[in-house]
């Protein structure tokens, strides 16, 4: 059974080389999240860093299931950046997934809202759950669960939808890395009974497995360079093609406005 009819109103969206972000505030994005998922209404949150927005705009694909979703906040600060430069949109600060994370477990605790955990091992999982009750003290974690690093069958999929209904949970965050855990949260826009929020590397940073970046690196965009040094060769390839992707999308929208 569906939840009581709410009014909802989403953070304005605005384009950037072709992908719909979210101009958002912690707090704006916060309530909207929470009004959502007391009512158990299904919606969609995304963060979306350099590397997300760059996918995107050149996999069309990948853009559709980002602009379907409620809100796609602007997680890196280039992408903030970018609704500055181009739309005079004049946010405080970005919007980043593991911050936005722990600020909505805090409200979940008081307000008492489940959640559930679905993504990444067995292990980051335990750690996560009891980091987060330590954190947000009286927080009810409904259900996690650790899917398998595949596709998944067409019943293996409902089975999980029925088990995160069934949880009650109006939170449901998903750290299964981009884009998987886009696609999975847009497929399942309309069956889960809450809001799926797509957080990413939130899960090992709570978890302590991994390491964020210092705040005036994060303030300043350096946050790649951060994550550079500790994995240099998983992800130097990779800051390489987005840095020069950015760089291209850049000069063509100065250039050509579009």
């Amino acid at each position: 059974m569906d939840g009581p009819a709410v009014c909802f109103a989403w953070p304005r969206k605005f384009d950037v080389f072709g992908v719909q972000i979210s101009a958002t505030t912690y707090d704006e994005a916060l309530a909207a999240v929470m009004k959502a998922a007391k009512a158990r209404r299904g919606a969609t949150v995304t963060h979306i860093s350099s590397h997300g927005l760059t996918t995107a705009a050149r996999d069309p694909k990948f853009r559709a299931v980002i602009n379907s979703f409620d809100i796609a906040a602007p997680d890196g600060q280039p992408v903030r950046w970018s609704l500055k430069w181009f739309h005079k949109q004049l946010l405080p600060d970005r919007c980043y997934g593991p911050e936005l994370m722990i600020r909505l477990c805090r409200a979940a605790a008081k307000e008492g809202v489940s959640i559930y955990l679905y993504g990444s091992s067995p292990q980051v999982l335990e750690l996560l759950s009891e980091n987060l009750k330590r954190e947000c003290l009286g927080l009810k974690i409904a259900g996690v669960e650790s899917p398998p690093f595949r596709e998944l069958s067409a019943d293996e999929e409902q089975a999980a939808i029925d088990r995160i209904n069934e949880s009650g949970a109006g939170l449901i965050f998903i750290g299964l890395g981009c884009p998987r855990q886009d696609v999975f949260a847009a497929k399942h826009k309309h069956a889960i009974k809450g809001v799926q929020l797509a957080v990413g590397a939130a899960f090992d940073f709570h978890a302590g497995n991994k390491k964020m970046a210092p705040r005036w690196m994060q303030r300043h965009g350096l946050e790649w360079f951060f994550r550079l040094t500790q994995e240099p060769t998983r992800l130097w390839k990779r800051y390489l093609a987005i840095h020069t992707t950015f760089a291209l999308l850049l000069t063509r929208r100065l250039i050509f406005g579009r």
